[in-house]
C-alpha cells in the first residue's frame, strides 16, 4: 500500500506561482512513475504532469507545458510541481497520483495509476 499526501495549494493571483508536494509513504515508490492530475468542478479528471522513476522522461499537456515542471525526489519518496505563470484555468483540486510499478514508462491517463492523495485545491484569481 502507499499513501500520499499533497501541500501546498492555496489562493494566488493570476501570473503568479505555487509549488506543490506530495509525500509518499508506506511501499516505496521510487521505482514507479509519479504524476499530477486536476480536477475542475463538473469537469473530468485531467492529466497535468507525469515523470518516471529516473526522472530523466516527464511529460506534459500543451496547456501546462513551459509553466509547470515537475520533479522527484526519490530519496524523500516525494514528488513536486511547480508552477509558474498561473492563469485562472489553472484553478482545480490537484491530485498526486502513484504507478510503482511502471518503472520506464509514463501514463497520461488516470486508469493507470494504483494510487491517489486526497488532493489540494489551488486557486487563481484575476
Amino acid at each position: 500500500q502507499v499513501q500520499l499526501v499533497e501541500s501546498g495549494g492555496g489562493l494566488v493571483q493570476a501570473g503568479g506561482s505555487l509549488s506543490l508536494s506530495c509525500a509518499a509513504s508506506g511501499r516505496t515508490v521510487s521505482s514507479g512513475a509519479m504524476g499530477w492530475f486536476r480536477q475542475r468542478p463538473g469537469k473530468e479528471r485531467e492529466f497535468v504532469a507525469v515523470i518516471a522513476w529516473g526522472g530523466a522522461i516527464t511529460d506534459y499537456p500543451d496547456s501546462v507545458k513551459g509553466r509547470f515542471t515537475i520533479s522527484r525526489d526519490n530519496a524523500k519518496n516525494t514528488v513536486y510541481l511547480q508552477m509558474n505563470s498561473l492563469k485562472a484555468e489553472d484553478t482545480a483540486l490537484y491530485y498526486c497520483a502513484a504507478d510503482p510499478d511502471a518503472t520506464y514508462s509514463t501514463s497520461r491517463y488516470p486508469s493507470d495509476y494504483d494510487y491517489w492523495g486526497q488532493g489540494t485545491q489551488v486557486t487563481v484569481s484575476s
